[in-house]
């Protein structure tokens, strides 16, 4: 109530954030903010993803999905390749557990914030989506 009462004696003092007009001129982040999950790339332009699925193992709620291909390297040996990473954004927790397990670097939390859909399936993303091959890409969709 003293809130109430004193914004009537002080009524040039704004309580409430005007969200989304004054976007840009009051919206703060914190530096240490966990939003979405990304993958990180490295100076080739490949993911640095190396599908030891640590994180998949380490996520509390299963939110993450790693989908391995075997292949065999021109040597002959046999080595795992990242297929699909999916990521459900709707269950995520934001608790990071999976970029704390990853050996390799290559994961983050970014500070996308803004994610809400009328659709959950639209929260379901595939993070490797950009590097896929063409002719997977229709297969996905």
């Amino acid at each position: 109530m003293f809130r109430t009462f004193s914004s009537l004696v002080h009524p040039n003092r704004i309580l409430t954030q005007q969200y989304p007009e004054n976007r840009e001129t009051t919206l703060y982040i914190p530096e240490r903010f966990q939003g979405e999950l990304h993958l990180i790339e490295d100076e080739n332009g490949e993911l640095k993803c190396t599908a030891c699925t640590l994180c998949q193992t380490a996520c509390p709620n299963g939110t993450i999905r790693i989908e391995v291909e075997k292949i065999t390297t021109p040597e002959g040996k046999s080595k795992r390749v990242l297929s699909r990473y999916i990521y459900d954004l709707g269950r995520c927790t934001f608790c990071a557990q999976c970029v704390d397990s990853c050996n390799f670097g290559a994961l983050e939390m970014i500070n996308q914030f803004e994610n809400s859909e009328y659709d959950k399936r639209k929260l379901v993303k595939l993070l490797n989506e950009r590097h896929l091959p063409d002719n997977r890409k229709e297969e996905q969709a």
